[in-house]
């Protein structure tokens, strides 16, 4: 009987190559059996368990985080003031406008605070919170003309653009997942701002 040992591919259920077997070829009176003398073979692609933590924000990204999504939920509730207390030509068309904003504005402060989350971060939306530190000026408490209330809503709007902004390159620099979050809201703010800014434009 003749043994030769060779490191081959060998064959497993139904007829599937299974890679890095090692086996024993035997010769006896002309016929070839198979043995499988499979060994261990190091695996240096996987990770311990313990030394997969995933991605964390820092305290300054949480931070600058933060300071987006106070903008956000104090620019949605100032539309909806707005919204209420718009009165004048082209009431209609500016006061469901203003709900487009609101819409914006509410969803982006959820995706923040859901990317916060995500980052291990925790946000903070209490009305206090959002009251003692929102960018935001301060709205009226009374009936705005349509006029009025174009240039009131486009001046927040920009503010919260700037904040996110401003933010911008140190978020960037830690996490470019959420920078490219950012770009998305500044796209759609500032594309909602020219739309509602256009309704006092003279030519």
């Amino acid at each position: 009987m003749r043994t030769l040992t060779a490191a081959i591919a060998t064959t497993g259920r139904g007829g599937a190559v299974e890679p890095g077997r090692r086996v024993r070829t035997r010769q006896t009176r002309g016929e070839q059996t198979m043995v499988d003398t499979t060994t261990n073979t190091t695996d240096t692609k996987r990770r311990d368990e313990a030394d997969v933590t995933g991605f964390r924000a820092s305290a300054g990204l949480a931070e600058n985080l933060q300071r987006v999504l106070v903008d956000l939920i104090e620019l949605h509730l100032q539309g909806k003031q707005a919204h209420w207390n718009v009165v004048g030509t082209n009431f209609r068309d500016l006061h469901l406008q203003l709900d487009e904003l609101v819409d914006f504005a509410r969803t982006g402060s959820d995706t923040i605070a859901e990317r916060l989350r995500a980052l291990d971060g925790v946000p903070d939306g209490r009305s206090d919170t959002v009251a003692a530190s929102t960018s935001l000026p301060r709205f009226p408490a009374y009936e705005v003309s349509t006029a009025e209330t174009v240039d009131l809503v486009t001046t927040r709007v920009y503010a919260a653009v700037d904040t996110m902004r401003a933010v911008h390159d140190d978020v960037d620099a830690e996490d470019a997942t959420t920078a490219d979050v950012l770009h998305q809201l500044i796209d759609g703010l500032e594309k909602l701002a020219w739309l509602i800014k256009s309704e006092n434009r003279k030519v």
